[in-house]
């Protein structure tokens, strides 16, 4: 892969309702380009969603053939197999459009953010630096309960699809504190964006 495609970029992850999105918007105010891999995920789910259909089952799509991410996700999350198996379909897809765009911005020459909820996981992308939004585990069952309207044992289960949050903060180049309120969330962006400037 050429050295050059993601010179200018940071990987930004954490956990699931850590703050992600939040952050990535606080970015956006202040003039930051993002690539957003969650939302290229649900943009090629719809655009496949007849191998949905065929992998999965006509259930999972609905009558405007959109994929019904909410029923697909309790198979996937629950189920190792089929977790494996809508990756094989979407990675490969998911990274050919990451690469597209950050060509894209790289022809500018300033730094900008690819939100990557699995940057550590999964190692698919030679991305030189890295941003993770931290908080604590117990604020993050909480959000993530309230967030999805789930109970704490839903919760737990999700979170333990990813690699605990504390991992992925020692291997950061950076850490953003999400545990407190949106005011000391702003200041946190603004620190981080004396230190990449």
């Amino acid at each position: 892969m050429n050295s050059d495609l993601f010179k200018n970029a940071i990987a930004l992850t954490g956990g699931i309702s850590t703050g992600k999105s939040t952050v990535c918007n606080l970015f956006k105010l202040h003039g930051f380009l993002i690539i957003d891999a969650d939302k290229i995920a649900h943009k090629l789910l719809d655009e496949n969603s007849a191998k949905i259909a065929e992998m999965f089952g006509s259930q999972y799509v609905d009558s405007d053939n959109k994929v019904i991410r909410k029923e697909l996700g309790k198979i996937i999350f629950s189920n190792e197999e089929n977790k494996l198996k809508l990756e094989a379909l979407l990675h490969p897809l998911i990274k050919e459009e990451i690469i597209k765009s950050s060509r894209l911005f790289e022809s500018q020459n300033k730094p900008y953010f690819i939100d990557i909820p699995l940057f550590f996981e999964k190692m698919h992308y030679p991305i030189p630096r890295s941003l993770v939004i931290y908080t604590p585990r117990d604020i993050q069952i909480q959000r993530l309960m309230k967030r999805d309207d789930i109970n704490e044992e839903e919760a737990i289960l999700k979170i333990s699809n990813q690699w605990d949050i504390e991992k992925k903060k020692e291997l950061a180049d950076m850490v953003i504190d999400n545990s407190k309120d949106l005011k000391n969330l702003q200041r946190e962006v603004e620190r981080i964006m004396e230190e990449i400037i």
